[in-house]
């Protein structure tokens, strides 16, 4: 069972988020102005999404298993 219960949009939204960032990081990335903005409408639907008013949402632990949850196999877990 998951620790906290990410609603669909904010799980898609960060996942969306991560492959922004992804094609921005890349080298020599086209449509750079196009790519920035879409991050930074991710970042402020992230941030201000509801979920994060709710008591599941106002540990610091949850933006973090949010990233890591989303991140597509990216982290290592720390053991």
């Amino acid at each position: 069972m998951d620790r906290f219960p990410f609603p669909d949009d904010l799980i898609r939204a960060q996942q969306q988020w991560h492959d922004t960032y992804r094609a921005l990081a890349a080298p020599r990335p086209r449509r750079t102005a196009e790519l920035r903005r879409r991050l930074l409408l991710l970042s402020v639907r992230i941030y201000w999404h509801p979920f994060w008013s709710t008591p599941d949402g106002w540990s610091p632990a949850a933006r973090v298993e949010l990233r890591r949850l989303t991140a597509g196999g990216r982290w290592a877990d720390a053991a």
